[in-house]
C-alpha cells in the first residue's frame, strides 16, 4: 500500500527523532554520570537518576587538575587556529576560484590530493620537523600545522566563491579596486555563511584535538583540555565521576559557539552544496 505524503513526512520525522535520541544518549549519560558518586556509574541495572546528586564533582574536577590553565591553553590555541584558517583558506579559495594563473587547476588538484593522505603517514615526519626547529613541547607545534593548511576549508570555500557572479568583480574593477580590495570588500561579505560553517568545523577539530597534543606536549601546564582529561585515568583505576564532570564543562564552549552560529552554519553548508 502506497504511503501518503503526510505519512512519509511523519515517518521521516520519527526516524530523525530516533536518530537524534541515539546521538544525544552519550551526552546525556555523561551529564548524569558527572552528578553521581563513582560507585553508581557502572551499577547493573543502570541507575539513570543520581541518588544523591553529587554537585561537588564539578569544583572537585577543577581543583584536581590545572583545568583553568588547560582551558586558557585550549581557548587561545583554538581562536588562533580558527582565525588563521579562515583568513588563509578564504584567500586561497578566492585565488583558485577567480584568479587565472598558470597551473592553477593542477595546483588545486594536488592541493586536494593531500586530503587523501592519512594523518598517520605524516605524524613521524612532522614530529621530526618540530624537533629540528625546537617546537616540541610548545603550542607552536599545534598552532602552525593546524592554522596554515586546511585543504577541506579551501575546497568548501572555493565552491562557494565560484557561485558569486563575476559582474560584481567587474563592477569593483571599474571602480578601481584591485585583488585585495575585491577580496576584502566583495568576496568576504558574500561568503560569511560559508566562513561560519568552516569556523565551527575548525573550532570543533581544534578544541577536541587529542592526538596532536599527546604527541607534542609533555609539560602539564601546557596541556589542552582533552589531554588533561586523560590524566583522570590512572594505571589501574580512573576517577570517572570527575572525568565526566570535566568532560561536561569542556562541552560548554562548543555548545555556545554552535547555538550562536547555527543559522549561519546551516545556511553555509546548504548554499555551498547548491552553488557548487
Amino acid at each position: 500500500m502506497e504511503i501518503s505524503y503526510r505519512g512519509r513526512v511523519i515517518l521521516r520525522h520519527m526516524l530523525l527523532a530516533v536518530g537524534s535520541l541515539i546521538m544525544f544518549f552519550p551526552f546525556l549519560w555523561t551529564v548524569l554520570s558527572s552528578l553521581k558518586d563513582i560507585s553508581q556509574i557502572f551499577v547493573v541495572p543502570p541507575q539513570w537518576i543520581p541518588d544523591p546528586f553529587v554537585w561537588s564533582n564539578y569544583p572537585a574536577s577543577l581543583e584536581a587538575m590545572p583545568f583553568v590553565q588547560a582551558y586558557m591553553n585550549s581557548f587561545y590555541i583554538t581562536v588562533i587556529i580558527v582565525t588563521a584558517t579562515l583568513i588563509s583558506a578564504s584567500m586561497a579559495a578566492y585565488a583558485f576560484a577567480k584568479i587565472r594563473f598558470p597551473g592553477s587547476n593542477i595546483l588545486f588538484i594536488l592541493f586536494l590530493a593531500t586530503m587523501m593522505v592519512p594523518k598517520q603517514v605524516t605524524m613521524i615526519p612532522l614530529y621530526l620537523v618540530m624537533d629540528r626547529i625546537g617546537w616540541l613541547d610548545t603550542h607552536w607545534s599545534l598552532i602552525v600545522p593546524g592554522a596554515m593548511f586546511n585543504a577541506f576549508a579551501v575546497f568548501l570555500l572555493r565552491q562557494f566563491v565560484m557561485g558569486i557572479p563575476r559582474d560584481l568583480e567587474e563592477a569593483a574593477v571599474m571602480d578601481g579596486a584591485g585583488y585585495i580590495r575585491i577580496y576584502w570588500s566583495v568576496i568576504l561579505p558574500l561568503i560569511r555563511p560559508a566562513l561560519a560553517a568552516i569556523g565551527i568545523i575548525t573550532f570543533l577539530g581544534a578544541w577536541n584535538s587529542f592526538l596532536d597534543p599527546l604527541i607534542y606536549l609533555n609539560t602539564p601546564e601546557k596541556f589542552t583540555v582533552p589531554l588533561l582529561l586523560n590524566n583522570f585515568k590512572g594505571l589501574y583505576t580512573a576517577d570517572w565521576s570527575l572525568m565526566m564532570a570535566g568532560t561536561t564543562i569542556s562541552v560548554v564552549p562548543v555548545l555556545i559557539v554552535y547555538i550562536i552560529a547555527q543559522k549561519q552554519i546551516i545556511e553555509g553548508i546548504t548554499l555551498t552544496g547548491i552553488k557548487g
